[in-house]
């Protein structure tokens, strides 16, 4: 095995990792373990290790644990092993660069959260504002991981795919990950929403959703549902318009009908989370169904945006320069 493609694998693991850190996360959140090390960073209660045995501890420092020195020691060999596998300004070593930034900033924002008590039972309006940021910043992170992983890996496997035609444009890909952050920050306040305001039943979290004097949280949990299903019918529009394209590659085909699957199995969640009244583990599974989602649109973006720039260069290589047009035309 190459060292190109042992550093893929070595990738791929580190983004499962991630991920695995991201729905503990979720699920510190959920359970309102927040504050169970207290509003001190990185101490845990007055200590480096936890002297309590509550479930509420235990769920908080595993967190800090697998969030801070252990996902950042894998970032970080991450980085040593892409600059010695790769060649100078190869895409590999930026992304692997950019992914220790937001491991770091990851960290910090969530050193902020515990500072700033925007955790456990919190329900300050700004905490609004710092979930946001921290959930931008996690989606960032798993999304350069992802693309260090697959450009890594397409290098290993000498892929160089390239067609003339390209069936969407770079700004309406741009646009449907902005859209998607956008919706994905509404689903995280609503997933706060229905945390800190339980509802027993159906009917009285309609109630809840739709009163005029419901906390902010709750008002602006109906709008969520909302937004991802008209996003979620866009997305499938996408993917169906480049399956159906001539140009595409085989695997911007399969990336598409990723994310068309994906968005389908995501509304079935969400559905379900809603008539559940959402319970933590199915708060984690629509959480890990919408990182899902995300990652397989960022590697679809990616690849169109790469797919498209080779084909230009495969245009430029195949068509005569201006200056040898002049000389044709002279001679003649």
């Amino acid at each position: 095995m190459t060292a190109q493609r042992r550093f893929a694998t070595y990738a791929w693991f580190v983004l499962a990792f991630s991920l695995t850190v991201v729905l503990w996360g979720a699920g510190v959140r959920a359970t309102g373990s927040g504050a169970g090390c207290g509003d001190q960073w990185p101490l845990c209660n007055g200590g480096w290790l936890p002297q309590s045995s509550q479930l509420q501890t235990i769920i908080e420092f595993t967190h800090r644990v697998t969030s801070g020195p252990t996902l950042g020691l894998l970032v970080v060999g991450l980085v040593a092993f892409a600059f010695r596998s790769f060649p100078r300004r190869h895409a590999v070593r930026c992304f692997a660069a950019l992914a220790l930034l937001f491991t770091a900033t990851e960290a910090l924002i969530g050193a902020a959260l515990v500072l700033l008590g925007h955790v456990g039972t919190n329900t300050s309006p700004n905490r609004a504002y710092t979930l946001a940021i921290h959930l931008i910043n996690t989606m960032v992170l798993l999304a350069v991981l992802a693309l260090t992983a697959w450009f890594a890996a397409a290098s290993a496997n000498g892929r160089t795919e390239a067609r003339t035609e390209q069936p969407v444009s770079r700004a309406l890909l741009g646009c449907t990950l902005l859209a998607f952050l956008t919706i994905s920050v509404t689903g995280v306040i609503a997933a706060l929403g229905d945390t800190l305001f339980a509802s027993s039943s159906l009917a009285q979290g309609i109630r809840q959703d739709l009163s005029p004097s419901a906390h902010i949280f709750v008002r602006l949990r109906v709008w969520h549902p909302i937004v991802a299903a008209l996003l979620g019918c866009f997305l499938i529009g996408v993917a169906i318009g480049i399956v159906i394209h001539k140009g595409p590659t085989p695997v911007v085909r399969r990336l598409a009908l990723a994310v068309a699957f994906l968005t389908l199995v995501q509304a079935g969640v969400g559905t379900v989370n809603v008539l559940l009244l959402a319970p933590v583990w199915m708060q984690l599974t629509h959480l890990f169904v919408a990182d899902l989602l995300w990652l397989a649109l960022v590697l679809l973006s990616a690849e169109m945006i790469a797919f498209g720039s080779r084909a230009a260069i495969q245009l430029r290589a195949e068509s005569p320069s201006l200056q040898e047009v002049n000389r044709a035309s002279s001679s003649s």
